[in-house]
């Protein structure tokens, strides 16, 4: 049985956007309420009967809300252009390593906007 599971974080962060054109209000610092789903695929363990323990999912994220939370995203290296679509990228390249089933990094800057990214 294939199985994707999602588990959805929150932090407070910061930042503006240096390409965005002058005068854009996306190009002044501001700040949003980011959620961020990890989603994770794979087989079901007939064993165990489950794909990965949530608790697995929350400890791999954890340094990265550390780093991210209550911060400017600009200040922290490899996010100078904090886009969502950079974010995405920034968070699948760190958590990649230890969730080797990591399927997509979805991250919602506003509660209308999000970004997926697939690897």
């Amino acid at each position: 049985m294939q199985i994707e599971l999602v588990k959805t974080f929150g932090f407070e962060a910061a930042h503006w956007l240096p390409t965005f054109a002058q005068g854009h209000k996306c190009r002044r610092m501001h700040g949003h309420s980011f959620k961020i789903d990890v989603a994770v695929s794979g087989p079901v363990d007939p064993k165990k009967g489950y794909l990965i323990d949530y608790g697995d999912i929350s400890a791999a994220w954890k340094p990265l809300e550390e780093r991210l939370d209550h911060y400017v995203l600009n200040e922290i290296e490899g996010l100078e252009n904090p886009t969502s679509e950079m974010l995405a990228v920034w968070v699948w390249d760190r958590l990649k390593p230890q969730l080797t089933m990591l399927e997509s990094i979805t991250v919602h800057e506003t509660c209308t906007s999000s970004c997926v990214y697939r690897g």
